[in-house]
């Protein structure tokens, strides 16, 4: 992947805050601008919220049981109305996101070229529009498979409509999928992304206008919504995977998708921020993973955490109970460090889709040599790649088990990518996660319920689609979550 870092003047004239949670209210002042800046704005969004630990927004590592809260523990243990943590979601997703990227496909549509590039307008528009609407398919699969049903098709129109339906869930991800194919299918390679106006590759974070790379993130995208729907819609699952793999998906960490922080804020990784930058000790490693790690002498513990005092050891508290952060095991050195890159997908994921793909429907290659792949770049995401052959040796592939070979496994790797690693624990059910000691239900969150300002401001339909998917708890699966 190309870097380009992230400009602290653009930033800091976009990123403005939102003052209404209606996700169809247009918050940003910059919208007569030129669309990259909106694209620069809607990643730097997005990669925020997919990696900030922030108790009001994201709290999936603690979900996942990866880190546990010391003093405040009420979102350890599924309460996440106190801070009213599916509004935030929402305006995350809906407004500083997706509304930057409708605006944009709306500036780009009413452009009007110079004469010097009447010819090359056409594929420069139908690159650029696929590359916006690439992230909103991302985008939307994450509300998805956060909400399950959820406003789409009259989704984002800016003030048009401020109370939109929910479609059903399913039929989002078949839309998805048929969209995405189309993104990829409108990037011409050899065509470009800048206008005479607006040097989009610039403003690009994530691959600085590399069409190659989108086109390979597309049908990686295209492989998890495939992946996403194996139980529910085998058929089209199969079609969907088979078509991504046959297209080209990341086949190394050259490729992954993620955007690099700086060292300054407000452009600094939002892990660091939480972590450090709050002057607050707010989090330490959770003991279902550290006891894992220890047991199984994970050497990727030693980047995941640090040990505590000088004894070398690492401790893991309960999950639900509160915690003295100089007794057990802080969040390793990078979440103490600026420029960890936010990650919105790589390698280790897709190879463990891969692995899947092998697994159920024998395309992709070999599923042990996949889940090997996996692991192998797992560890050297985390600088340790010599130590990858002795604990894959230890923990071989069991296609007699295959779903506790690759959910287990995916669990440790997603280590910082909780939200993915929450899509694999729900749809493999590995490993077998208890519930937090004080949990308000009795079981680990399978989704989150609707926001308080949705049944505010549009309580008709939030109704009609929490009856849809039989209420609106933590504890109803989404559609694709069958078993």
């Amino acid at each position: 992947m190309k870097k380009i870092i992230i400009i602290p003047i653009l930033l800091g004239t976009l990123l403005v805050s939102c003052s209404t949670e209606d996700i169809n209210t247009d918050p940003h002042s910059a919208y007569t601008t030129i669309p990259s800046t909106l694209v620069t704005n809607a990643q730097k969004e997005l990669s925020d919220y997919v990696n900030t630990p922030s108790v009001n927004e994201n709290n999936f590592r603690l979900t996942m049981q990866y880190w546990q809260e010391t003093t405040y523990v009420e979102e350890s243990n599924y309460n996440f109305t106190n801070r009213n943590v599916s509004n935030q979601i929402y305006i995350d997703n809906y407004v500083n996101v997706l509304n930057s990227l409708v605006k944009a496909k709306d500036l780009i549509n009413a452009y009007q070229p110079v004469p010097s590039e009447v010819l090359t307008w056409p594929t420069i528009k139908k690159n650029q529009l696929a590359v916006i609407d690439i992230m909103q398919v991302y985008t939307y699969q994450n509300l998805v498979d956060t909400f399950g049903n959820i406003p789409y098709s009259q989704s984002n129109q800016l003030g048009n409509n401020v109370a939109p339906a929910y479609d059903n869930g399913a039929d989002i991800y078949t839309n998805l999928i048929t969209r995405l194919q189309q993104d990829i299918a409108s990037i011409d390679v050899t065509g470009d992304l800048n206008s005479a106006s607006d040097d989009f590759s610039s403003a690009d974070l994530f691959y600085s206008g590399d069409l190659d790379s989108w086109k390979t993130f597309g049908n990686s995208l295209l492989l998890k919504l495939g992946i996403a729907i194996a139980d529910s819609n085998p058929t089209l699952a199969q079609q969907t995977a088979t078509t991504a793999i046959n297209n080209g998906v990341i086949t190394s960490s050259a490729d992954d998708c993620k955007l690099q922080y700086l060292t300054g804020s407000p452009n600094y990784s939002p892990i660091y921020e939480n972590v450090k930058a709050n002057n607050r000790n707010d989090f330490v490693g959770g003991k279902t993973l550290i006891d894992y790690m220890n047991a199984n002498n994970d050497t990727r513990i030693s980047k995941y955490f640090k040990p505590v005092g000088t004894t070398g050891n690492y401790i893991g508290q309960v999950i639900g109970q509160p915690a003295s952060f100089s007794q057990f095991s802080a969040p390793g050195t990078f979440a103490y460090t600026t420029t960890t890159p936010g990650i919105l997908m790589n390698y280790t994921e897709v190879a463990f889709y891969l692995t899947e793909a092998s697994a159920r429907w024998g395309i992709g290659g070999s599923a042990t040599t996949n889940y090997t792949n996996a692991i192998t770049s797992s560890f050297a995401d985390w600088g340790i790649s010599s130590d990858a052959a002795a604990y894959i040796a230890a923990h071989p592939y069991n296609s007699a088990n295959w779903k506790q070979s690759v959910g287990t496994q995916a669990w440790v790797a997603m280590y910082n990518q909780p939200l993915t690693s929450w899509n694999f624990w729900r749809r493999l059910d590995f490993p077998a996660l208890q519930p937090a000691t004080a949990a308000t239900i009795n079981s680990v969150p399978v989704r989150m319920a609707y926001p308080a300002s949705e049944y505010q401001t549009n309580a008709a339909n939030v109704a009609a689609a929490s009856s849809a998917i039989g209420g609106d708890l933590l504890t109803t699966k989404i559609f694709w979550d069958k078993f």
